[in-house]
């Protein structure tokens, strides 16, 4: 073999020996995928991502188990997945995944550290009272809370859009004084049943039921329009705040690191799981639509999210450590 031959048979060497691992790799996933849900059980993002698992298992033959890692306002779940090497870890978050890198001196994390696979539920945020309280119209709350001061208000967390939308509403337009008090989603809506606080402030499901079973008064819901599953309750644009809007999302996001044939296939199973027509009604009943936001559009409405909610928190004084 001349020299010049012994070169190019290296050099088809060394271009063929990377390829060998890429063709014997197993497809995406290899193992069980994880969900770490950044919120209790029992929270709207819970409950989003438990439905989404068991329809996201059967589309990619692997199991998908969740695991709430809930705390600090979401952020501790983002640090785990954040950190998460194994390229089967997933988060499934709410707003606050854009909120919080501006509420919060040090997140533990910023937007860049993950890839958006999709926005996959939305739901409008509600207020509701105690049926102590002597209100049935927004109107008649705000007299209400004028009379007293400083009244507490249960919420969904610091930083989330039902923290956020009511200091918005109460403080910022209406010009009330209003205390909040933090309580997981769940809990919130609990916390106003028991009279723990008088006013309640969180996304919609939570709340559903207790309205519906008079437990809790319905007064506004922040949609854009008036939700079909409470036609009666009207909105807060109607209510004397034209354009006042304040929805709660959800979405799956996997770690920057995540391999790019993962994040494929996971862009092509997710829209699949999502329009199942069991899984469409369940997460209907519970007031929450998905938007059909998936990659490139899921990041630019994570992005837009986390500066429209930053100009609130800023104006607001909004703060978490």
């Amino acid at each position: 073999m001349t020299i010049a031959a012994g070169r190019r048979a290296v050099i088809a060497a060394a271009i063929a020996t990377p390829m060998a691992p890429r063709i014997a790799r197993a497809a995406w996933p290899e193992r069980a995928v994880r969900i770490v849900v950044a919120f209790p059980p029992g929270s709207s993002t819970d409950v989003v991502a438990r439905a989404l698992a068991q329809k996201l298992a059967e589309g990619i033959g692997q199991a998908v188990v969740v695991e709430n890692r809930g705390g600090a306002g979401g952020n501790l779940g983002a640090q785990a997945v954040k950190a998460a090497t194994d390229g089967h870890t997933l988060l499934m978050h709410s707003t606050a995944i854009s909120v919080n890198p501006t509420l919060y001196r040090n997140a533990g994390y910023t937007l860049d550290d993950f890839s958006a696979v999709a926005v996959v539920a939305t739901a409008p945020n509600a207020f509701f009272v105690h049926p102590s309280v002597p209100a049935t119209t927004l109107a008649e709350l705000l007299t209400w809370m004028r009379a007293n001061p400083g009244a507490a208000y249960a919420h969904s967390g610091t930083g989330t859009t039902p923290h956020l939308g009511a200091e918005l509403l109460f403080r910022t337009l209406a010009g009330v004084q209003a205390t909040p008090v933090a309580f997981g989603p769940a809990q919130a809506a609990t916390a106003v049943v028991g009279n723990q606080a008088p006013i309640g402030s969180t996304s919609l499901p939570p709340a559903l039921p207790l309205i519906r079973e008079g437990r809790v008064r319905g007064i506004a819901v922040a949609g854009a329009r008036r939700d079909p599953t409470l036609p009666d309750v009207p909105t807060v644009a109607e209510q004397g705040f034209p354009g006042f809007e304040a929805s709660t999302w959800f979405g799956l996001f996997a770690p920057a690191r995540t391999p790019t044939e993962g994040v494929q296939r996971l862009l092509a199973e997710v829209p699949r799981a999502m329009a199942a027509p069991d899984l469409v009604a369940r997460l209907a009943a519970l007031s929450l639509t998905d938007p059909g936001l998936h990659g490139d559009a899921a990041a630019a409405y994570a992005r837009a999210e986390a500066a429209r909610w930053a100009e609130v928190v800023r104006s607001s004084g909004a703060t978490a450590e």
